[in-house]
């Protein structure tokens, strides 16, 4: 019956349905299921499967955006304030910098990153870099996120790579995406990585956490 019960939360999840989806992890939790076993054969099972579908050039952003949110909702259901935090593996700072207010893409990101066991800050849209920074720094961040929608927003880009190597932060990765950040290079931008989608962002990272093992 848990088989089951995990292929419908893993079918939930990929089809962005949110209310089935944390029905279903009420379920779980009911008949005795542990939370880490629904996360890494539930929650993490549906995102390799997505994944495996943007790697086939079958991506649909929409299709991502609801699955990003339902991961979310789970990962709350799973993890309220009273319960103890899920191991992560690292925290990654996300935002869009001053003078973008969209957030989709970090929206996105962070329902991924989440559902492969990364702690997420999300200093929300329209984010000055000196913000950002302090965010990383207090929160001991390995890498920060930032997606641009609007062009206008490259020089900030630029600048949060002065500003983390003048505050001797060097050591965390920058990660850029969005439309107008994955037209440039990680040269042009200052960035460590440019990732086309969530995915890559999130494979980026995993090599890191290879890297230092």
């Amino acid at each position: 019956m848990n088989k089951h019960n995990m292929k419908v939360l893993i079918n939930a999840l990929l089809d962005g349905d949110q209310a089935v989806a944390l029905e279903e992890t009420k379920r779980l939790l009911e008949n005795g299921e542990g939370r880490e076993r629904i996360i890494s054969d539930g929650v993490e099972a549906a995102m390799t499967r997505l994944d495996n579908k943007c790697t086939a050039d079958q991506f649909n952003l929409l299709e991502i955006m609801l699955a990003g949110r339902a991961v979310t909702a789970v990962i709350k259901e799973l993890y309220p304030p009273a319960v103890p935090p899920l191991q992560t593996k690292g925290t990654v700072v996300t935002g869009t910098l001053e003078g973008d207010v969209h957030d989709l893409g970090k929206t996105i990101l962070k329902g991924v990153l989440t559902a492969k066991r990364y702690r997420v800050v999300d200093c929300g849209k329209d984010c000055p870099v000196e913000k950002m920074t302090d965010v990383a720094e207090i929160e001991a961040a390995m890498a920060i996120c930032v997606s641009g929608l609007i062009t206008t927003v490259i020089p900030q880009v630029r600048l949060l790579r002065t500003e983390i190597v003048g505050r001797g932060l060097g050591h965390i990765k920058l990660i850029a995406g969005g439309a107008a950040l994955k037209q440039g290079s990680a040269g042009s931008l200052g960035v460590d990585f440019v990732a086309d989608t969530a995915f890559d962002a999130l494979h980026y990272l995993e090599s890191l956490m290879e890297m230092q093992k």
